[in-house]
């Protein structure tokens, strides 16, 4: 009997999807497997995974916070970047801040990406001893931003300042700044809108290049990054010295063996990987109970 062009078609797209279906969704999937298991690919197939007396601690791949139960920073360990996936380093939640550049003003309980930077940069300094100070910061660790109001030119600069506001001080926060152009500077008053203003980020005397770098304060794009510069290594080295009685020369030359020079020689940057280094740290010079 000859079946039609209908069913013909129909009987040979089903041949194909029983096809496609064993080929794509078993045979291929059971050769990634057995490859993945080849002898120096499986660690890495299985996740990296980072173990400690015969227990599964981490992930080489992904980062982990080193702080108590409130958040601050445990003085025995190297700390990590901040992460802004979920409540830190979260492989369920991987994301970046989404703040970019021009977020320089900060809205009720919900501070702008550069106050957040001038916060984490005071408290680092704080913290390891440095001067945590960086441009378009206050001495508080906010942003020094003004709103300027007053007439403007064509290109919208504010010729003749009539008002100048530090948004990001609430009062009754003394200004970082008393006068600006001539005119006094006020504090901001809490829920006061001052977008009319043209906002004027202020440098202030802070060296271009902070003591305390850039991937201490900015999360990386995934959230998850375990790596730190060998920069932001250096200035934890003393504190981690003197929490654990050793000498800076025995926690360098660890960091040392910790740290990775670029990819090719040229790709990158060099990176130190905290979660390994911290653990190294634990089993060969245990932190003081």
């Amino acid at each position: 009997m000859r079946l039609s062009t209908w069913v013909r078609q129909h009987l040979a797209a089903l041949r194909a999807l029983l096809v496609l279906t064993v080929i794509t969704g078993i045979v291929y999937p059971v050769a990634v497997f057995a490859v993945a298991q080849v002898p120096g690919l499986r660690d890495k197939a299985d996740g990296s995974l980072i173990e400690a007396r015969d227990t599964v601690v981490g992930s080489e791949l992904i980062g982990q916070s080193f702080t108590g139960t409130d958040g601050t920073a445990l003085v025995q360990y190297f700390q990590s970047r901040p992460s802004a996936a979920g409540d830190g380093y979260d492989p369920l939640s991987t994301s970046a801040s989404n703040l970019g550049p021009e977020s320089i003003v900060d809205a009720p309980d919900d501070p702008g990406l550069l106050t957040t930077v001038c916060t984490r940069s005071k408290e680092i300094g704080e913290r390891e001893g440095v001067d945590g100070g960086r441009p378009f910061c206050t001495e508080g660790g906010v942003g020094s931003v003004l709103s300027v109001d007053g007439p403007r030119d064509a290109r919208g600069e504010v010729t003749a300042p009539t008002r100048v506001v530090s948004v990001n001080e609430a009062c009754p926060a003394r200004p970082f700044l008393s006068v600006y152009h001539g005119v006094r500077v006020e504090c901001a008053e809490p829920g006061g809108d001052y977008s009319h203003g043209r906002m004027v980020p202020i440098r202030g005397d802070a060296p271009a290049d902070p003591q305390v770098p850039a991937d201490a304060v900015t999360a990386s794009g995934s959230g998850l990054d375990p790596h730190i510069s060998p920069e932001y290594a250096a200035i934890q080295v003393p504190r981690i010295a003197e929490a654990r009685g050793i000498t800076e020369a025995q926690v360098r030359e660890l960091v040392s063996v910790h740290t990775s020079e670029r990819p090719l020689g040229f790709l990158g940057e060099p990176t130190v990987q905290v979660v390994e280094l911290n653990l190294e740290l634990d089993s060969r010079y245990p932190f003081p109970a």
